[in-house]
């Protein structure tokens, strides 16, 4: 994001007096908004195309009254917008087919601003995303307009239609519920980098015990196929059988290339087996890997673009064989 929700630009009257500018320079704020709130940057485009569709129907006549504060109303067009898509989004992962996991975007894409405090990248996060499908669709809408763009709560009272007393009480709520596993995606940035760097060494040398070795006694792996490819169909818990998955699908393909990647803010690992791709992304915590995301759907890597030139590591099953 290259600008934050509370600054306000200037107001105009018509499609010709700047609204399409004013549009655009919000663009990318909408974006992060609508892409936080629904965890697939696919529905995010769709919503924020839909608000540009309403921006331009409230600002086509030059004979209607300004919009005295068009950071707010986009604001709350698009903050509506994504609570709808939501909750049919919430109806429709009941019947997904495995694990669900948010679809990872290439940092680049999201624009972050390095002006933001980590507490506010971190809602970026896959593992932030992922434990956000926790709460209510207007638990999350407040959660995010406070933690991530750090609204008053008159501001995101007004965008949601309710009390300002009520928005501090659906906040507390949401950070409530959050706090046991918040740990999870508020981390140390170096040592999250050190721990993937490890992971991912000891990956391309296959070494089972060195993987093993980096991994909370409780992590769990979330594989998401969505039924389009064969995936896991349930949470993988436990170091062993986490390293075992993870290898066991390396050994099942002649080749694996893998890429070091950075998607949502943080570094990832993607294994290329030509015909298909896994991307990994880790939640870290008091120095160790507690969390891996798996992201097989070939629909959620629409996004992720395959790095050229050579790859990190090669990993030849042969090259390997059982101890």
């Amino acid at each position: 994001m290259t600008e934050t929700l509370t600054e306000r630009p200037a107001s105009g009257n018509g499609a010709g007096s700047g609204y399409d500018e004013v549009f655009e320079r919000h663009r990318q704020v909408l974006l992060g908004l609508a892409y936080r709130m629904l965890g697939s940057w696919w529905d995010a485009e769709d919503c924020v195309q839909e608000a540009w569709l309403r921006w331009r129907r409230a600002t086509a006549d030059p004979g209607t009254a300004p919009i005295d504060d068009p950071r707010g109303w986009l604001v709350t067009a698009t903050t509506r917008l994504a609570l709808d898509q939501l909750r049919s989004a919430r109806h429709r992962r009941e019947t997904y087919v495995g694990p669900w996991v948010p679809e990872p975007v290439p940092t680049g894409r999201l624009a972050l601003d390095p002006a933001e405090t980590a507490a506010q990248r971190s809602t970026v996060s896959l593992a932030a995303l992922r434990l956000m499908e926790q709460l209510s669709p207007p638990e999350r809408a407040v959660f995010l307009l406070r933690e991530a763009f750090e609204l008053p709560y008159q501001e995101i009272a007004d965008a949601l239609g309710i009390e300002a007393a009520n928005a501090r009480q659906l906040h507390r709520r949401a950070a409530g519920r959050l706090d046991r596993d918040r740990v999870r995606f508020r981390v140390d940035s170096g040592e999250h980098h050190a721990l993937v760097d490890r992971f991912v060494a000891a990956a391309a040398s296959g070494d089972r015990k060195g993987l093993e070795s980096l991994l909370a006694r409780d992590v769990v792996l979330w594989n998401d196929g969505g039924g389009r490819v064969s995936a896991a169909r349930n949470p993988i818990y436990g170091p062993e059988r986490v390293v075992r998955f993870l290898l066991g699908v390396m050994d099942r393909w002649p080749r694996t290339r893998a890429h070091r990647i950075e998607v949502n803010g943080g570094p990832a690992l993607l294994l290329d087996f030509d015909t298909v791709r896994l991307l990994l992304s880790f939640e870290t915590g008091d120095g160790i890997i507690v969390g891996i995301q798996g992201v097989v759907n070939p629909d959620k890597l629409g996004t992720v673009a395959t790095p050229d030139g050579e790859p990190y590591f090669e990993y030849r099953p042969e090259d390997f064989p059982p101890a």
